[in-house]
């Protein structure tokens, strides 16, 4: 097998694991809203690490955070709904962040970043990859009781003295990590889905927590092992051909007679 697809491999492979466990909030918390404006963010971080001559990734992760941060405040203080100030900030900063690229004086393939080039990850960007959702990984297993008492029932979490605001937080960031490292797998407009479809799909056939999100790991593994085949076998592209795959196995999930 060649390198460059051993790679891609291991870097979807990565990402799928664990978008499997956070996914599962995302669905469960209606929190999609929310990881698209921070992957339409992201290229605002791609541009800005462009212009500061440092590492895009780094840029990424560090404009995500504080995009999270940024949004956490103003969803406690405007007086907007969440979805219109979600909505406001994901197309205010994806376009800012394509006006800045247009200004720059070399030329960037903007189809890379926007909808990824899994087959183009190096060894740099494996290792970013494979660091950022080990981190996550091991973050998300402190913080996986604390999460699901607050999603269940927030403000009796808040009375038994956990610190609610403070685990929110920590989910959000999580979220902007995972979208900083997946953006060179299914670039900034398909980032969301990856964490969304598999979870969705394992929803369906779960009786646990604990089922649903490792069903999404598993079946994000396979839409990503189906993906990087059909691009390899077909010639399609690698970010798009996983996001199909995975709606294909939430499509199937559906057929499938639900457990009694």
């Amino acid at each position: 097998m060649p390198d460059f697809l051993v790679n891609a491999l291991l870097a979807g492979l990565a990402l799928a694991l664990v978008a499997g466990p956070l996914g599962s909030f995302v669905v469960w918390r209606r929190m999609a809203y929310f990881g698209d404006t921070l992957s339409h963010g992201a290229l605002l971080g791609v541009a800005l690490g462009l212009i500061l001559n440092i590492s895009p990734a780094l840029a990424v992760t560090v404009g995500c955070v504080l995009l999270a941060i940024l949004l956490l405040g103003l969803q406690q203080r405007q007086p907007l709904a969440s979805d219109t100030l979600l909505g406001i900030l994901a197309h205010s900063t994806l376009s800012l962040g394509l006006v800045a690229i247009s200004f720059m004086e070399v030329r960037i393939d903007l189809m890379a970043y926007l909808f990824g080039d899994l087959l183009a990850v190096g060894p740099t960007d494996l290792a970013w990859i494979l660091g950022g959702s080990a981190l996550v990984l091991l973050l998300l297993i402190p913080l996986w009781r604390p999460l699901l008492a607050i999603t269940v029932h927030e403000e009796l979490a808040r009375v038994e003295g956990l610190p609610v605001a403070a685990i929110r937080l920590a989910l959000m960031l999580l979220i902007a990590v995972v979208i900083a490292v997946a953006m060179k797998i299914v670039g900034v407009l398909l980032i969301t889905s990856l964490l969304i479809i598999p979870a969705a799909a394992a929803q369906r056939h779960a009786y646990t927590p604990e089922q649903m999100a490792l069903g999404a790991s598993v079946l994000g593994l396979l839409a990503v092992c189906a993906g990087l085949a059909l691009s390899w076998y077909q010639d399609t592209p690698a970010g798009p051909s996983i996001v199909v795959s995975a709606a294909a196995l939430f499509l199937l999930s559906f057929a499938l007679p639900k457990r009694a």
